[in-house]
Formats: structure tokens, C-alpha cells, sequence
């Protein structure tokens, strides 16, 4: 089965920028993929979303205008460029896969079936 690994997470002031990295251990093109956070004490919550070719992506309103997600299939990778950051945005990051072939592109954790191991980020005031 498919891994991932995120990079790029670190310590960031408020306005500032990262650039969040998911490598898959095999071919990602035929899957959406996603990008969720988790605050301490919160609910996971969808982020960012990209169809499997590119073409679509999705992002929740408090982060739409400030982060770009994409992809790169024959590199088995999708980022999560952060701009704006705020210290709202402090989370632990996960790229997730729906390895649903082909389908619709879908914000629900519970629709994402592969799982990183998380990249901490934290925004300071």
C-alpha cells in the first residue's frame, strides 16, 4: 500500500511563508489527494484538496486566497504552499490519499484512506 511522508513543517512568524512537501512511496496519479490539520484539542479539519490530474483544487475558507495546493505526478509529490500564515494556522499537517480511482474529489477525512505521519507547524504572533 501507498505511503506518505510530509516535510517542510517548522517554526514561522505570523505573515510569513511555508512550503509543505508530500512524497508517495508509489504512483499517486490516478488518486485525489488532500491536505488536513489538527490543532491540540480540535478536530481534524480539511484544508486543501487537488483532483488526481491537477485540474481541480479545493480549500476550506479559512485558508482560501493564502494557500495553493498542487501536484506534481511523475515525482509522486503534492505541496501545500502557505502564504499569509497566522498563528490560527498552528497545526500538525497530514497529506492524505483517496485511492477511490478516478473519483470526484471529496473533503471528508473520513473519505481519505492513506495517511502521513503529520508535519508540525506553528505560527507565532
Amino acid at each position: 500500500q501507498v505511503q506518505l511522508v510530509e516535510s517542510g513543517g517548522g517554526l514561522v512568524q505570523a505573515g510569513g511563508s511555508l512550503r509543505l512537501s508530500c512524497t508517495a512511496s508509489a504512483r499517486t496519479s490516478s488518486y485525489n489527494m488532500g491536505w488536513f490539520r489538527q490543532a491540540p484539542g480540535k478536530e481534524r479539519e480539511f484544508v486543501a484538496a487537488i483532483s488526481w490530474s491537477g485540474g481541480s483544487t479545493y480549500y476550506a475558507d479559512s485558508v482560501k486566497g493564502r494557500f495553493t495546493i498542487s501536484r506534481d505526478n511523475a515525482k509522486n509529490t503534492v505541496y501545500l504552499q502557505m502564504n499569509s500564515l497566522k498563528p490560527e494556522d498552528t497545526a500538525v499537517y497530514y497529506c492524505a490519499a483517496d485511492l477511490s480511482h478516478l473519483a470526484p474529489v471529496r473533503v471528508q477525512v473520513a473519505r481519505y484512506d492513506v495517511w502521513g505521519q503529520g508535519t508540525q507547524v506553528t505560527v507565532s504572533s
